[in-house]
């Protein structure tokens, strides 16, 4: 397990690269993007959904929660990865609210 500071560091750098993709993504895609207290929100008006990211110190990973699922990533030394499939934060992120749109959403 990777050290509490080396993960708070690469935890927040995540969150904070993540939040600026979506930031630039909400201008032409119909989603909200919002960052407090250290977790990322991602709503939904039309029906009304939120998808939520959060470190999770204790373990050492990001949660992701989507679509009535919840997504474990893993520190691989350079990304915060879904052990499953592979993906990043951002592809995992983009893929869902692509989904959840109906549109490719590249983040």
């Amino acid at each position: 397990m990777i050290d509490e500071a080396v993960f708070r560091r690469a935890a927040d750098g995540a969150l904070e690269s993540l939040f600026k993709a979506l930031s630039r993504a909400c201008d032409t895609h119909d989603f909200e993007a919002d960052m407090n207290n250290g977790a990322l929100t991602v709503e939904f008006d039309d029906p009304p959904a939120k998808f939520v990211v959060s470190p999770n110190t204790p373990v050492r990973q990001i949660w992701v929660s989507a679509h009535s699922k919840s997504f474990k990533l893993d520190w691989n030394g350079s990304a915060f990865v879904l052990p499953e499939t592979g993906q990043t934060l951002a592809e995992l992120i983009g893929e869902h609210i692509g989904k959840r749109l109906g549109e490719e959403v590249t983040l």
